[in-house]
């Protein structure tokens, strides 16, 4: 069993990003889908959808939710999820915290949790001529 993962963002940008990840590792090896909840949405109907692919992502390891922007219609409905199911939200996803998270397979929910943050603050960096800086 592995743990699923949840992306609830505004528009497209989780499909986007997947998408993305995918093109560049090749596979996506955890059980993976995207909810799109826009601003003008019923954040009601959105939940509903959100609690049936938690269920259906979950083989018993839990679901890592990755939301786009903390206190925002996907992130609250994110949080909102952790009153009905075993999940973890973290917010401000990227690229590299989504790769990072997909790299991961086999960490548990706790450790991958870890991951997603690690992943998302080590991969902003500032690119100068001298080479990156760590933006932390």
């Amino acid at each position: 069993m592995n743990v699923g993962i949840l992306l609830i963002t505004h528009g497209n940008i989780g499909a986007v990003l997947l998408q993305s990840a995918i093109d560049v590792l090749g596979v996506c090896p955890l059980q993976t889908s995207t909810l799109s909840a826009p601003t003008d949405c019923d954040p009601e109907r959105v939940l509903a959808e959100a609690v049936t692919m938690a269920n259906r992502l979950d083989s018993g390891d839990g679901v890592l939710v990755l939301t786009d922007l903390y206190g925002s219609t996907p992130s609250n409905i994110a949080c909102r999820l952790q009153e009905q199911h075993a999940v973890r939200v973290v917010s401000g996803v990227n690229l590299p915290m989504l790769i990072r998270v997909l790299n991961y397979p086999g960490m548990d929910l706790d450790e991958l949790t870890h991951k997603a943050v690690t992943g998302g603050r080590d991969g902003v960096l500032t690119c100068n001529l001298e080479g990156p800086l760590h933006a932390g």
